[in-house]
């Protein structure tokens, strides 16, 4: 297995520029699939707080920086959607957040938001127990009482510390969304419309924007709080 990664062949949603240079770094095993961004991407490419990944390492070494609230001592651990990325040393913090075009991007936000993490619900299952385990968009899982309280395509806010759900925000209409994929990546709006779709193909979901509106997949939207989008912290 290769340990390269060409910049021209990487998910659309990396911040990379992809005709600089033939080869970037090869994200390691971890969240968020091949969508996830090597943390030292990040630290290099985004950020500039590091020239290479040697310098990464060190950093990492010291514990100074933080991942939805634990060190990380891994340049290569993917980073994705809603992670939260600290500096406290800095005292900076970062949320995750699709930009234009569904391109990842750094919002930043301040300490007490840092504290917890936004996660679509992409599956929920039973476990022993009697409990309910759900599965995020990350492929983390939470375990929580009520079944029916949770559906797929919802949002939860998850407390970094103690893995409590602070918040959960239904997927309906009226609901505020972000499109992470697709043409319409990175806009905001409230769902006006759910069309369900007969048989397998997916549903389509009319979003009311400021400047009109559009239509996506179901899958291409995630649920929001006003919080979440970096605009008022």
């Amino acid at each position: 297995m290769t340990k390269h990664q060409k910049r021209l062949s990487v998910p659309k949603s990396w911040p990379v520029e992809r005709k600089t240079e033939t080869f970037t770094v090869k994200a390691g095993a971890g969240p968020h699939g091949e969508d996830g961004v090597p943390l030292v991407v990040l630290l290099r490419d985004v950020l500039g707080y590091v020239d290479s990944k040697k310098e990464a390492r060190y950093a990492l070494s010291e514990d100074a920086i933080l991942v939805n609230g634990e060190p990380i001592n891994d340049e290569q651990r993917p980073i994705g959607m809603f992670d939260i990325v600290a500096f406290p040393g800095r005292e900076e913090y970062y949320r995750v957040f699709p930009d234009e075009g569904g391109r990842l991007a750094l919002t930043e936000i301040d300490e007490d938001a840092a504290g917890s993490r936004l996660g679509k619900i992409e599956g929920k299952q039973q476990v022993p127990g009697g409990q309910t385990q759900l599965t995020l968009h990350d492929g983390t899982n939470v375990i929580v009482d009520d079944e029916a309280e949770y559906n797929s395509d919802d949002s939860i806010v998850v407390d970094n510390e103690d893995k409590s759900i602070v918040a959960h925000f239904p997927f309906e209409e009226g609901a505020l969304v972000t499109a992470v994929r697709g043409n319409h990546g990175g806009k905001i709006g409230e769902i006006d419309a759910i069309d369900i779709t007969p048989g397998s193909g997916p549903n389509t979901i009319g979003v009311d924007t400021e400047d009109g509106g559009f239509e996506t997949i179901q899958e291409y939207v995630v649920v929001i709080d006003e919080n979440f989008t970096g605009d008022d912290e």
